[in-house]
């Protein structure tokens, strides 16, 4: 068996490798003068695992290429990030289910999908073959415990708060969400549902960070109730917008993600989980 990524997910594709113990392919990626994207692999195997997030239209073509590539070989996929994954219900008619729509373009030549906190599991269905979908709870609470001695990890809202329950179980930490108040036609006020948290060292999580608007805005609020400071944690670090500016221009000290995206503030490796999830399956 052989590791082979897209270049969006080399970094990832390598340590992925690294934990199996297995080889490598080598890919060479370029560009026609068209804007058309070409590759080319190296040696492959009879069985592959092939890494690649969507975070993008270039993203997606590069993955859809490599699996083709593939298509000779006994192949699993995994899906880092899955992008256009948050858009599962038509709000309009005429619109796409943009989910189906990038699981049915993937699931080809492929035998099983792995993904790493997808927003919403249900889309998964899409897909129409075996899936496995990992969390990083834990591998983020382990890397929090080496930052902090007794934060409270916050989720933004309801949804996230299981994630948020997962998180804080890694240090037996406080937990809570953030419930929205709305004071007037336009203000809104967020606080702790049931936890106070003057003088202490607050962790906002969630699955995916984008614009980081609800976070920065909650991180005020925060500060005007006595937090000592506030930080931010998520798996998929997409910071659309200029997000990591305007998080830090906030008052966040602190900013991390994982590798399912990479950026220069991926702290926490999904490369783990995701061996052990291949490793078993």
């Amino acid at each position: 068996m052989k590791v082979i990524s897209t270049e969006y997910s080399q970094i990832l594709g390598a340590r992925i490798s690294q934990r199996l113990g297995v080889g490598l392919v080598d890919v060479k990626f370029s560009k026609f003068p068209d804007g058309e994207l070409y590759l080319k692999t190296g040696a492959l195997d009879d069985e592959l695992v092939i890494v690649g997030s969507v975070t993008g239209s270039d993203a997606l073509v590069q993955l859809l290429l490599l699996i083709d590539a593939c298509s000779e070989s006994e192949n699993r996929l995994v899906i880092p990030y899955m992008g256009y994954a948050r858009q599962d219900k038509q709000f309009h008619p005429g619109e796409p289910l943009s989910a189906r729509a990038i699981a049915r373009a993937v699931a080809n030549s492929v035998s099983c999908i792995y993904t790493v906190n997808v927003h919403d599991e249900d889309v998964l269905r899409h897909f129409g073959l075996p899936t496995v979908n990992v969390s990083l709870g834990n591998d983020i609470g382990i890397y929090l415990k080496s930052e902090f001695s007794n934060p409270i990890i916050l989720a933004p809202d309801d949804g996230a708060r299981y994630f948020a329950e997962q998180i804080a179980g890694s240090g037996n930490w406080e937990f809570d969400h953030l419930e929205k108040t709305r004071i007037s036609g336009e203000a809104v006020r967020m606080d702790p549902k049931n936890l106070r948290t003057a003088g202490r060292d607050v962790v906002i999580v969630d699955d995916i960070i984008s614009t980081g608007g609800t976070i920065a805005a909650a991180a005020g609020m925060l500060y005007e109730q006595g937090a000592k400071s506030v930080h931010a944690a998520c798996v998929h670090g997409v910071f659309t917008g200029g997000a990591y500016t305007h998080l830090a221009a906030a008052g966040i000290k602190s900013v991390i993600c994982s590798d399912t995206i990479e950026r220069a503030c991926s702290e926490v490796s999904s490369a783990g989980i995701i061996s052990k999830a291949l490793s078993e399956c």
